[in-house]
């Protein structure tokens, strides 16, 4: 098949090199020139596990192609995928301008029978805008049908999801257009499953919806745990092993953030407030995110008072490990009220520095280095669970900082392997050390 991928971000570039990986030849196409001349030479701009090893070998057997040609990408093409941007309007709503550009772009170019695929989340009934206005300007001689696609893939492990997803889902009102999706996609072994066009745009929302609640409600659980004195970390394993519960999406911390589930949340509040239905649930799951994200902070004031003068060592800036995404990250609103109290701060990140830099700016101090964020720190925050954090050996606390004291909101370490050490250590749902129990060996 020749495939082309209309957007070179984050899901464009994993599905076209996914695709040419399975033997399709791949265009991929993008308005920005410089973006598209670093994939040209097989560097990916984000980073994201297995990618850029992917891109190079597809690049070189001639499989992945890149360009900024309208003509090129779409004349030929037998499928295409919408992988455009789809961000957020200031009322909460997706802005579809990127949607509009590249529906006209495709009419305009295309010179053969297509298939169009929208891999792009989108509210409810725009695909069916996508064939209205591909229709309204496409030679009239050519037959185009526009197909509901969602992505499902997790950041950090994009390409294991590609290729080993739960489910596949085909939206389309025509049998033959969902039989013809059917067969592209067997090769994969993947379940499939067809729906109406409508169906699929709302599965992806309520996805989303559904696992960004699981997150609030385990957060909100952790704060019960800790005022009660149990466990979050037992309550979680006690109730996973329900399988109507499951363990997935159960890990206390401070919040879910990234491209998709603060985005994804908003719009499904402001689609049924359209329709004049509050969604009361989904409104609490964005609020009690929101305030988790500032637990942290309130945690190193109760700790240590005053944070005015102190050095605060920020250990983790994407808003998940495996990835360098900073898009609604913790990290971003814990670094700005420490800065709003007085603080100084050094972050430490092994891939997310670059986009965090375009964010915050030169107000803090960056470093690949944890040591160097933790030497001669007053506190120490942790807001990712990098593995680099969680191996890091528990004396490097104790021999850089000024005073052992760490809020982990990622509850990274044991308590068993906390308490062996003289760590004033404060974690989500769990006790805080040392306790009145605690004796340091």
């Amino acid at each position: 098949m020749k495939v082309t991928v209309a957007g070179a971000g984050y899901v464009g570039l994993v599905t076209s090199a996914c695709l040419a990986e399975l033997g399709h030849q791949v265009t991929c196409i993008d308005i920005q020139k410089e973006k598209i001349n670093m994939l040209q030479c097989g560097h990916s701009p984000i980073y994201e596990p297995g990618l850029e090893a992917i891109l190079e070998k597809n690049l070189c057997n001639k499989q992945l192609h890149f360009t900024t040609s309208p003509h090129q990408a779409y004349s030929g093409a037998d499928i295409i995928f919408i992988a455009v941007g789809t961000p957020e309007n200031h009322d909460g709503s997706a802005d579809l301008k990127y949607i509009h550009v590249v529906s006209h772009t495709i009419a305009h170019y295309i010179e053969q029978d297509v298939i169009v695929c929208t891999k792009s989340t989108v509210p409810v009934g725009t695909n069916e805008l996508i064939q209205q206005i591909i229709e309204s300007r496409k030679p009239p001689n050519l037959q185009v049908e526009v197909v509901a696609n969602p992505e499902f893939l997790r950041e950090g492990a994009a390409i294991h999801d590609f290729f080993h997803g739960d489910r596949i889902v085909i939206g389309t009102n025509h049998s033959e257009t969902a039989a013809f999706m059917e067969q592209f996609y067997l090769p994969l072994k993947i379940p499939i499953m067809k729906t109406d066009i409508r169906s699929a745009e709302m599965i992806k929302y309520a996805a989303n919806a559904f696992l960004a609640t699981k997150i609030s409600f385990i957060n909100e659980m952790a704060n019960i745990c800790k005022n009660v004195g149990a466990s979050i970390e037992e309550v979680a394993y006690g109730i996973g092993q329900d399988k109507r519960i499951g363990h997935h999406f159960l890990k206390a911390g401070i919040g879910y953030g990234g491209s998709c589930f603060p985005k994804d949340t908003k719009a499904l509040v402001q689609l049924s407030g359209d329709f004049k239905q509050r969604y009361e649930l989904l409104e609490a799951v964005i609020n009690v995110n929101n305030r988790q994200q500032s637990l942290p902070v309130l945690k190193a004031k109760e700790t240590i008072g005053s944070l005015q003068g102190k050095k605060i060592a920020l250990l983790g800036l994407a808003f998940k490990a495996d990835t360098d995404d900073v898009r609604e990250s913790a990290a971003i609103t814990i670094i700005k009220e420490l800065l709003e109290a007085g603080a100084v701060v050094t972050a430490y990140d092994p891939i997310a520095i670059p986009n965090a830099r375009r964010i915050i700016g030169n107000a803090i101090e960056y470093t690949e280095e944890i040591r160097q964020a933790l030497l001669n720190a007053d506190l120490a925050l942790i807001a990712t669970d990098w593995d680099q954090i969680k191996h890091l050996p528990l004396e490097v606390y104790l021999t850089h900082m000024k005073e052992p004291i760490v809020i982990d909101g990622r509850n990274c370490y044991p308590l068993q392997e906390i308490r062996q050490y003289p760590i004033i250590y404060r974690s989500i749902g769990r006790p805080d050390l040392p306790n009145t129990n605690d004796t340091f060996e």
